[in-house]
C-alpha cells in the first residue's frame, strides 16, 4: 500500500472541517479523458450541492483522477455521500460507454462478485483540512496539477478546474463557495 493511501486511511474524519478528497480512475486508466465523463462529474457536484448535501469549495478534473475539496453537511455522513457520488458517475459513465465506446469499457473489466466492471478505484483519499495552511496548500495542490502535466500555462486556463473562480471570482459552473478557515 503507498504512502498516500496509508496516509489516507489512517486520516481521521472531521466533519467540522471541509475534506480532500482524491479518487483515481481503476489502474490509473484515462477515463476523463472525454469531455462528456468530466460533465457527469461535474453534474454529479452540483446535485449534491442543489441537494445540500455538500458545500463545493474547488475541484480539478485530471484524465485518470479527481481532486476536490468539498464540506459535507453535518446531516450526511462523509462515508455514505463519496459512496453514492462515485457509484452514480461510474454508473452514468458505464452507460454512456456501453453506447458510444464499448471497446474502452472492457478496459475496466473485472468481473468481480459484485460487479462487471469498476472505473473507480477502491478507497478513495479523504483528508480533513483543519489549518488554513494545509487548506491552502491542497487549494494550490489542486489548481497546480494541470500546470505540472503539461496541459496548461496558467491554472485558470484549465477548463476543468476551479482555479479561474479563484482567481477573477467567476464561478462558470455554479455551485463553487469559497470556504475560510
Amino acid at each position: 500500500m503507498s504512502a498516500m493511501r496509508l496516509a489516507c486511511r489512517m486520516s481521521v474524519t472531521r466533519p467540522e472541517c471541509p475534506q480532500f478528497f482524491t479518487a483515481t480512475n481503476l489502474w490509473w486508466k484515462p477515463l476523463l479523458k472525454d469531455d462528456a465523463h468530466k460533465e457527469i462529474v461535474i453534474s454529479s457536484l452540483r446535485f449534491l450541492v442543489e441537494k445540500k448535501r455538500i458545500s463545493m469549495h474547488a475541484f480539478v478534473l485530471m484524465p485518470n483522477h479527481i481532486h476536490l475539496i468539498w464540506k459535507i453537511n453535518p446531516d450526511h455522513r462523509p462515508d455514505n455521500v463519496q459512496r453514492d457520488f462515485l457509484r452514480f458517475t461510474g454508473q452514468q459513465i458505464k452507460f454512456l460507454l456501453q453506447k458510444n465506446d464499448p471497446v474502452f469499457l472492457e478496459r475496466f473489466r473485472v468481473d468481480d462478485k459484485d460487479r462487471q466492471y469498476q472505473l473507480w478505484e477502491r478507497n478513495p483519499c479523504s483528508k480533513a483540512l483543519w489549518t488554513t495552511l494545509v487548506y491552502q496548500q491542497k487549494l494550490q495542490y489542486i489548481h497546480d496539477n494541470p500546470v505540472k502535466k503539461g496541459f496548461c500555462k496558467d491554472p485558470e486556463d484549465y477548463h476543468y478546474s476551479s482555479a479561474l473562480f479563484y482567481e477573477t471570482g467567476i464561478d462558470n459552473w455554479g455551485f463553487l463557495e469559497k470556504y475560510e478557515i
